[in-house]
């Protein structure tokens, strides 16, 4: 049943037996109760204002192409502030980075440990012999 139309009684229409055979395998294409189907193409064509009688064909087309041209020509806008603003910028700011670094401070919490100088534990004498 379909929903929210189950109490209604049916109506009769007659059309063609090729258009019904048509029709009836769009309505299982869709999934649909022949009903829901109609109801569905007619909903469509009433709120895009589309008469049947119309083509849309080098509408669509034509809309497709503008978009495409308005892509392009966001891209393009997009490329050129790259290329001119934003990667100067970014140079200019690295590169006062660089120089503003500022001496890195030790902590006052932090203890300096001293470092001691290795110790020479041995000592061969035959070298300490020659060297006196």
């Amino acid at each position: 049943m379909d929903k929210g139309y189950e109490n209604e009684r049916f109506e009769s229409v007659s059309i063609k037996t090729s258009v019904a055979q048509k029709f009836t395998k769009f309505c299982k294409k869709l999934s649909k109760s022949k009903s829901m189907t109609l109801l569905l193409m007619l909903e469509f064509f009433e709120e895009n204002g589309i008469s049947p009688y119309e083509s849309i064909g080098p509408k669509i087309q034509t809309l497709e192409e503008l978009i495409k041209k308005r892509i392009n020509g966001v891209i393009a806008i997009m490329k050129d502030i790259e290329k001119n603003q934003t990667k100067p910028t970014v140079a200019m700011m690295q590169s006062l980075f660089e120089q503003a670094e500022p001496p890195k401070k030790n902590l006052i919490l932090e203890k300096e440990i001293p470092q001691e100088k290795p110790r020479v534990k041995f000592v061969e004498r035959e070298q300490k012999d020659n060297k006196l």
